[in-house]
């Protein structure tokens, strides 16, 4: 088995737990393996085990479809015996990447569907192209289905699908059964005739080529899933549905290393569009939540995604029958050149004096459906740590009559609609800051009111709120105040009596524009606030719940914060909400430029002085030595 309690899952890890699932249990009838990933140890056994004791039992957590039932399992992997099985009821699992395959089959083959695609002159199914939508609140919740939409393709070389949507068309379908069960036809339309192919040039002459070379290597180091580079330390996680996470990252600030994060992952990823096209009116979606990341990560070799020395990791992943799947080249390791690091110019003396800036760069791209969605963790040498996303890929597009895009989408091409919506990422921040208990608190910078300790009306103050408890601690963002919250260890003080802390910076944000009180809404009632809080716990995972598939709302962040539990000398996880807000552009299509999101986490007072006054001038025509 894994020599640390943090690995991922191996193939033959992965293998002795779909087995004993399927001897113990006896599953003999329509079965799914919707995830088998490591059931992460709880922090006090790793805590156990790092001062000398056992390591902590390594165990598989499974999601099983056991005839249209949500079972969950747990398998011992050093006995290979079943720790637990229990049916979920009231739940409906995710939608797997076997049944986005499946279903679209299943809706060519249906009677109905080929009837109405022959209204609309559609008869070479082979062109046709069907993606299956989770369904949200839209459908009864008692049978777990999909709603398909479908586009035709101009041949079959790979062109860009979504450029020709079969307008006003819409398959319901039994993911349990994979059958039809209703056809919804809104009106036919004319099936659009611009290809839209982004793939084949014309291209310029007039860029050079761009070459970055590390004539010496990396300075990065991996031994397995550990990483060190300069004075960081992280281990590399991956599971089926958040994809690439982050363990224990520790700063070496010459005293040893010291803990700055447990864990670090993108916990969901929800989607609301505004479109009122009675035929795409239901589009919303829990990327992470109700379909998994993992098993569409994208094979970095396959493209020029990362530059420069680069070291890859693979990912395990496995189809619904339980077998193992690598993909290669899952998630890149390197280092950037990002700008200046510090500098200063004295003009009495002449002398000049800069350090360059490089981040370590962690990174992974997932294609979901029309979308890519690039993962960036970045470390840098002054102790920050940033998150970025990256989107890119094809707009979801739907059919209209020529001109009439409606109020909430854009008209990006004759008879194509790509409709208004918002990103939202919540990040899971298990923060142990020098430690793991910790203190939260609200910093707000404030203009001082006009009098005699402020004449010339300038000065303004810094005003920190403690935030004590989980409700307390909901909160949006206030860019006029300069708004951040920090993570602060009480009982470590730096050189000035401060306690050393972290805090995190929101970047670009936005507010959720459907309703408070909307389908999407009442299912993501953590996207209402920007910040949450909770005191960790092992299986508080996911702000949406474990199962937001068809779930009628309520779960995960606001079931746990009803409680409102103490926030104070405690562990302390945050949750942060931001979203990329897209209304399309004719620029968009047919395939977008990158936009970006995300937000930074940066040492304040954690150290007593610059961090990174030990990082060495550039050699060449920067220092000449």
């Amino acid at each position: 088995m894994s020599s640390h309690p943090l690995d991922p899952l191996d193939a033959p890890e992965l293998e002795r737990a779909v087995a004993c699932v399927r001897r113990e249990r006896e599953l003999a009838g329509p079965v799914r393996f919707v995830s088998v990933e490591l059931r992460d140890p709880d922090k006090a056994e790793l805590a156990a085990w790092r001062a000398g004791g056992s390591p902590p039992p390594r165990e598989a957590a499974l999601v099983v479809l056991d005839d249209g039932r949500t079972c969950e399992a747990v398998v011992d992997l050093g006995t290979g015996a079943l720790v637990s099985w229990e049916h979920v009821p009231g739940v409906h699992a995710p939608i797997t990447g076997d049944e986005f395959a499946e279903s679209e089959v299943a809706v060519k083959a249906d009677p109905g569907f080929r009837a109405a695609l022959a209204l609309r002159g559609v008869r070479d199914l082979d062109l046709v192209m069907v993606d299956t939508w989770s369904v949200g609140l839209f459908e009864e919740p008692g049978r777990r289905v999909g709603r398909a939409l479908a586009w035709l393709r101009s041949d079959l070389t790979g062109d860009n699908g979504y450029a020709r949507p079969i307008g006003g068309l819409l398959a319901i379908v039994d993911l349990d059964r994979m059958q039809v069960v209703r056809i919804d036809d809104h009106g036919v339309l004319p099936v659009p005739t611009e290809h839209g192919d982004y793939r084949n040039g014309p291209w310029r002459d007039d860029l050079k080529p761009i070459e970055i070379a590390q004539p010496q290597g990396s300075s990065l180091h991996l031994d397995g899933r550990a990483l060190s580079w300069g004075p960081w330390r992280v281990r590399i996680g991956f599971n089926p549905r958040e994809s690439l996470t982050l363990h224990e990252l520790s700063f070496d600030d010459g005293t040893g290393p010291r803990p700055v994060a447990h864990r670090l992952s993108i916990a969901e990823l929800a989607i609301p569009y505004a479109d009122t096209n009675p035929t795409v009116v239901f589009k919303n979606a829990f990327d992470i939540g109700e379909y998994g990341l993992g098993p569409y990560i994208n094979s970095l070799a396959l493209g020029c995604d990362c530059l420069g020395e680069i070291r890859y990791l693979d990912a395990l992943v496995h189809d619904t029958q339980g077998r193992p799947q690598t993909i290669a080249n899952a998630i890149c390791l390197h280092e950037e050149d990002s700008g200046i690091l510090w500098k200063h110019f004295d003009w009495r003396s002449g002398a000049t004096d800069v350090r360059r800036a490089r981040r370590l760069v962690i990174s992974s791209i997932a294609t979901v459906g029309n979308y890519e969605y690039g993962l960036y963790w970045y470390l840098t040498l002054d102790g920050g740590i940033a998150f970025e996303a990256k989107l890119t890929g094809v707009l979801h597009t739907a059919g209209v009559a020529e001109g009439e895009a409606g109020e909430s989408a854009t008209l990006v091409a004759p008879g194509v609609s790509a409709g208004y919506h918002q990103h939202f990422f919540c990040a899971r921040l298990d923060l142990d800051v020098d430690g793991e208990r910790n203190a939260l608190i609200e910093v707000d910078s404030l203009p001082d009111p006009a009098g005699p300790a402020n004449p010339h009306r300038q000065s303004f103050h810094v005003r920190e709120t403690p935030l004590a408890s989980e409700l307390a601690a909901q909160r949006l963002i206030d860019p006029l105040a300069g708004r951040r919250w920090r993570v602060a260890n009480p009982a470590r003080l730096n050189r000035m009596g401060v306690p050393v802390a972290y805090e995190l910076v929101p970047g670009e944000n936005v507010g959720l524009m459907a309703d408070e009180d909307s389908e999407f809404a009442r299912r993501a009632r953590f996207m209402t606030r920007h910040l949450w809080a909770t005191p960790y716990r092992r299986d508080e995972r996911y702000p949406a719940g474990e199962y937001p598939n068809q779930h009628a709302g309520g779960d995960g962040l606001p079931r746990w914060t009803a409680a409102d539990r103490s926030l104070e000398d405690t562990d302390i996880v945050l949750w942060y909400v931001f979203g990329s807000h897209h209304v399309p552009r004719l620029e968009d299509w047919p395939v977008m430029p990158v936009v970006t999101c995300g937000f930074q986490l940066r040492p304040v007072g954690f150290f007593d002085r610059n961090p990174a006054l030990d990082v060495p001038p550039q050699p060449g025509h920067c220092h000449p030595l």
